[in-house]
């Protein structure tokens, strides 16, 4: 399992510092439009899309959004319902934030998403998961980021049928993508203040693939001494990925962004299409927002980033315009509202 988690240091948690990517792309804040991909992706993706879309208007965003919907057919040259066309306009703009996409199961078609890490070489998997100030849930004060390796090991896709009745899985684990993972991980952990990183893996059943990941991340380690290091076996780790969104309250309330080489990166909200609440204007924007605000500061739009940031935090913390999801009775158009009120 190649991932990680940086721990911040001691202190009140910054749950702005946490969304901040390393890599980023040197604009200013001049009104001049900058490209950004959009994907609104399906089932609720196109109302949380459109939320995005009225608050960055609000605050004054610059952005020229080049959207692209998922095709009814497959794209032969993508073996996916993502065209070609789609992904060189993420290689055109080098930014792009995406809506819940869902790829039919057991079609045989490419998973949407991977068609997107693969083709698009997006490397890092970038998961910020902190306290919402002023929205209770059973943990205080949470504030760690897990970074993932999106390119190998599992998410390879490398799957066939050797006769029939058995099929078998590929891991793939290279030593060029587990030390350029690892170089980020600790770099984002020096960037941010944070303490300490830990390196996930299964190493003791795993021991050539998930060894060869631990190897690297040794290595990476003793470039940064300072940076406390630990290795954690996945069976005594449960706060990764998906189920580390349950300390917070939930996938609606965490964002998420792929970076790539080149200065890519592409934020999504990770949490699901939602189609039975499709259309109903319920569905809860605040994770693709602040996915939206790690895009945003990626482009080194930092004030408009923060101004986001604190009009969604101030929208929950207020108590007035919450979804279902957050315990209250307001509509997507409200919520939303909401935020641009405060912005």
């Amino acid at each position: 399992m190649a991932a990680f988690l940086a721990r911040r240091l001691l202190g009140t948690p910054t749950s702005s510092s946490s969304a901040l990517i390393s890599a980023s792309r040197a604009f200013s804040s001049s009104t001049t439009p900058i490209k950004a991909t959009l994907f609104p992706g399906d089932g609720i993706g196109p109302e949380i899309a459109e939320s995005v879309k009225q608050v960055f208007t609000a605050a004054d965003v610059a952005i020229d959004w080049d959207e692209h919907y998922v095709s009814t057919e497959v794209d032969p040259r993508t073996n996916s319902f993502l065209t070609w066309e789609s992904l060189q306009s993420v290689l055109d703009s080098k930014v792009g934030l995406k809506g819940p996409m869902a790829t039919p199961i057991g079609k045989g078609h490419r998973s949407l998403n991977l068609t997107l890490r693969k083709e698009l070489n997006l490397y890092a998997n970038v998961r910020p998961c902190y306290s919402l100030p002023g929205y209770k849930t059973r943990y205080d004060d949470v504030d760690l980021i897990t970074i993932r390796e999106n390119t190998e090991g599992e998410y390879s896709g490398l799957e066939h049928q050797v006769v029939k009745g058995v099929v078998e899985s590929i891991k793939i684990i290279t030593r060029k993508a587990s030390m350029r993972v690892a170089e980020y991980a600790f770099l984002y952990a020096k960037t941010h203040g944070r303490k300490k990183v830990s390196a996930i893996h299964k190493a003791n059943i795993m021991r050539k693939t998930d060894g060869l990941f631990l190897q690297c991340c040794d290595e990476v380690a003793e470039k940064y001494p300072e940076i406390e290091y630990e290795k954690v076996v996945i069976d005594n780790c449960y706060i990764i990925s998906d189920l580390c969104a349950g300390l917070v309250g939930g996938l609606g309330l965490t964002p998420s962004c792929n970076i790539g080489e080149d200065g890519i990166a592409l934020a999504e909200a990770v949490h699901g299409s939602a189609p039975d609440i499709a259309g109903k204007n319920l569905a809860n924007p605040t994770a693709l927002l602040l996915s939206g605000v790690m895009m945003l500061r990626h482009l080194k739009l930092n004030k408009q980033a923060e101004q986001i940031h604190s009009a969604i935090i101030n929208t929950i913390a207020e108590g007035k315009y919450r979804t279902a999801d957050l315990g209250g009775t307001s509509t997507t158009t409200e919520f939303t509202k909401a935020i641009c009120d405060h912005l």
